[in-house]
């Protein structure tokens, strides 16, 4: 007799859990999740302006992406031959260095600076990128956007042998794929037409019908946000720093003989410049992107439209001014050294309904442990007076059941309103729920048991 009230009220238990859970997880607000929000004491002041004959520029901080301080950062202008930092990754990515490439008739054709190349020669594509890159070869470019451009089409033959309708489609391709990577890379003002930065207009056909007028362009941050791609990400890097930070070059080729120096001059100007690109049209100005690494730190400046002859070196004055002030204004701060009172909260096991549990009157918790992968950046520069927000959410309750990882609570570390870190909080263990089959065997064992 007693091994049946015994496995009645396991029956009872039983039910109670399949069909009561319900009102019971009604009783608690629908299980609404648990927020907290603390702030740093402190006010975020970074609004020191600073006197730079640049119309637009920028600062960033090459670990991260974010903007240290900018300047009509997002307007669009010309870029002159700073373009050629998005020549030279296309070409390293799609073309091996040692390959040999042949001169069109068109690109023979380019205007000063330029290397002098002429139809039917034979270079080398290392040749080739040391001389857009230390001279700023204006007929290299197209040579090199031409070869390349020729690849993506399928063509096999010689670049030599292109007609100027041809040389011209290839360099259409070739600018198509430049725009495809700016996109890749997140860029979202910029439009490449030419592959040396000489400026330049184009009409294009919309697909219903209107057409659109687009001029060769970029902002200071787009064009930062490109050299970061080349410097750090691309899997071809090494390779563009071993170029870009190339005091002099020579080569002979055609029974020439060629000697490039490297123009841009803030590799010597300041400790630490490693890698950089100069640029300049009449309507572009003078520009340069370039970036520099000392005291822990990796930081790109970019300048557009920074002063018209007589004044090249402004240039050099905004750039040493902007990498100052982000050498003497930010340091690193982790992430993880950010503490706040909750966190041993996070970590408190979940009541978990609806679960398995043999023990049957006793509540199910659910132990919580941190994710081992986190989303985002380890830590930032950041000014001596500003704030990390943090958002933390955790759920009360959760309903059986839960697998093993999954997520049930998050901690998120704000700067200025942007997310750059994201910590997962999950399960430790997997939780089955109760089901019928799982019911009738508790019932049985308890039956079994008390009757023996």
């Amino acid at each position: 007799m007693r091994g049946f009230f015994c496995a009645l009220f396991a029956g009872i238990i039983c039910l109670e859990s399949l069909c009561g859970s319900q009102f019971r997880q009604d009783r608690i607000t629908d299980n609404e999740p648990t927020y907290a929000i603390r702030y740093e004491t402190g006010k975020s002041d970074l609004t020191q302006e600073l006197k730079l004959f640049a119309q637009g520029a920028v600062l960033l901080d090459a670990d991260s992406g974010r903007v240290l301080y900018g300047k009509n950062e997002t307007i669009p202008m010309a870029m002159a031959s700073t373009t050629k930092i998005m020549t030279c990754i296309l070409v390293l990515e799609n073309a091996k260095v040692d390959e040999t490439v042949s001169v069109s008739a068109y690109a023979a054709t380019m205007p000063k600076v330029k290397l002098y190349v002429k139809c039917g020669e034979h270079y080398t594509v290392r040749e080739l990128l040391f001389s857009l890159m230390l001279e700023s070869h204006n007929d290299t470019a197209v040579v090199l956007g031409e070869y390349i451009g020729g690849k993506l089409l399928g063509e096999t033959g010689e670049i030599s042998e292109h007609t100027g309708e041809e040389s011209k489609a290839a360099l259409h391709r070739f600018a198509q794929a430049m725009n495809e990577k700016a996109e890749e890379i997140g860029c979202e003002d910029t439009w490449f037409i030419t592959p040396n930065g000489l400026d330049a207009t184009e009409t294009l056909t919309l697909s219903d019908g209107s057409t659109l007028e687009r001029e060769h362009h970029t902002t200071a941050k787009d064009l930062a946000e490109i050299l970061r791609y080349c410097m750090k990400t691309s899997p071809q890097r090494d390779l563009f720093l071993e170029i870009t930070g190339t005091q002099d070059y020579s080569f002979t080729e055609n029974g020439r003989f060629f000697q490039c120096h490297n123009h841009n001059a803030f590799l010597q100007m300041m400790d630490g410049a490693f890698t950089g690109k100069t640029g300049f049209t009449n309507k572009a100005g003078y520009c340069y992107v370039g970036a520099l690494k000392r005291d822990g730190k990796c930081l790109i400046v970019a300048l557009l439209a920074c002063g018209w002859p007589n004044h090249k070196t402004y240039k050099w004055s905004d750039s040493r001014e902007l990498f100052t002030y982000g050498l003497e204004n930010f340091t690193y701060r982790s992430f993880e050294e950010e503490t706040f009172s909750g966190r041993e909260q996070l970590l408190m096991p979940i009541p978990v309904l609806r679960a398995q549990n043999d023990a049957l009157t006793e509540e199910v918790l659910l132990p919580v442990e941190p994710d081992p992968e986190t989303e985002g950046v380890e830590g930032l520069l950041m000014g001596p007076d500003e704030n990390v927000e943090i958002l933390y959410r955790k759920e009360q309750y959760l309903t059986a059941p839960v697998e093993a990882g999954e997520c049930v609570g998050e901690i998120s570390y704000l700067v200025d309103g942007r997310v750059w870190r994201r910590e997962r909080l999950i399960a430790a263990k997997g939780v089955k729920a109760i089901d019928f089959v799982w019911c009738g065997r508790q019932i049985l064992l308890r039956f079994l048991v008390r009757s023996l």
